[in-house]
């Protein structure tokens, strides 16, 4: 039997999101880049932190701005009492784009009939500029157009932005070519704008020259490394999702048993196996099966078999581990606890993707 006592209160899954490292991460970040401004980009629910609190959180911190993908983002936040100077980006031809006026949300523009629809609106924009990511933005050629179009409107255009493809120096130094003549062009229309943005966590924190009058702050401020090489806890950055769980069963089985479906895990010898209620409905990646690790009770345990849509096993030895004890699948490593880069690894993606996909169903614990 476990020497421990069994975790009480807990669920048999949740999100423990600590809103102090949140601000903590907001901070380092605006001291690292200022005089710059900061953006805490919460798009999609907050790379699946939630983004209500962690919205709250950084405009604590002294985030300058708030950064979401499309309006319905902005405007849950609006209504939440967020009042903070935020962006959207990402628009359907459909959009109204009133809403945003009424909000005083900021709209990123990327088409001449978006321009003329904020127009209408009577809507602040920021234009976005394609400069080699071949996404959204106004292309090089048809930019001078944009700027004498918005001229012409009488917009009131905040910003220009565009965004790095974080390829390599050499492509970073290009798209920093062109965004300065693109904004030497707008200068030339009669556009003024007050802020300049090109750098999200990456550039930000490696390139003070890519920095403009504003960095937008993505998986930076979640505490997680924006690309390989960078040590985001030697940055002062604390990760600021754990993913934890209860065991559900304890199963003692003899050398050979089949592990879940397809029993591409048999066991070696005698052991136990424990029951973990988080699957791929949750974002645990089943590609990460039979490879990834958990802490139970203070010890790393391998994942065995299939990860599951509802669950997975662990298999953990003689291990005195009991129904009702925690499981951390990802946290904090100074902990013990696997990171979210070793999750992403184990799985064959990136660390964004990793807790972007943390399920509904899993409730998001504040920690203050």
């Amino acid at each position: 039997m476990s020497e421990h006592p069994p975790t009480t209160g807990r669920g048999l899954r949740e999100a423990r999101i600590d809103l102090g490292a949140v601000r903590s991460n907001i901070e380092t970040l605006r001291a690292l880049v200022a005089p710059a401004l900061t953006m805490a980009v919460v798009k999609a629910d907050a790379y699946g932190h939630g983004a209500l609190g962690v919205a709250r959180a950084a405009v604590e911190a002294g985030a300058d701005w708030l950064g979401v993908a499309d309006l319905e983002e902005a405007l849950a936040l609006r209504a939440a009492g967020i009042d903070a100077p935020m962006l959207a980006w990402l628009h359907a031809a459909s959009t109204d784009f009133v809403p945003a006026v009424d909000a005083g949300v900021d709209l990123g523009i990327s088409t001449l009939d978006q321009l003329d629809r904020a127009a209408t609106a009577g809507a602040t924009v920021q234009l976005k500029l394609n400069t080699g990511l071949s996404r959204n933005g106004f292309e090089p050629e048809d930019a001078p157009a944009a700027f004498a179009r918005a001229v012409e409107l009488g917009v009131r255009v905040r910003g220009i932005f565009s965004h790095l493809s974080n390829t390599s120096r050499a492509d970073d130094d290009a798209q920093l070519a062109l965004f300065e003549a693109l904004l030497s062009q707008a200068a030339d229309a009669g556009l003024a704008p007050e802020l300049r943005h090109l750098a999200a966590t990456e550039a930000a924190i490696r390139r003070p020259e890519l920095r403009f009058d504003l960095v937008r702050t993505g998986i930076g401020m979640y505490g997680l490394p924006a690309a390989d090489g960078v040590d985001a806890a030697a940055l002062g950055l604390r990760p600021v999702m754990t993913l934890a769980g209860t065991v559900a069963n304890v199963r003692r089985v003899d050398a050979g048993a089949g592990v879940s479906y397809g029993f591409t895990h048999r066991t070696q010898r005698p052991t136990t196996l424990a029951l973990v209620p988080l699957g791929y409905a949750d974002g645990v990646p089943r590609a990460a099966s039979n490879r990834a690790e958990v802490l139970i009770a203070g010890t790393r345990q391998p994942v065995v078999g299939r990860i599951a849509m509802d669950q997975f096993l662990v298999d953990v030895g003689d291990s005195p581990v009991r129904v009702g004890d925690e499981v951390v699948l990802w946290g904090d490593s100074a902990t013990g606890a696997p990171s979210v880069e070793e999750w992403a690894a184990w799985a064959g993606t990136i660390n964004y993707e990793i807790v972007t996909r943390v399920g509904p169903r899993i409730p998001r614990i504040p920690v203050p």
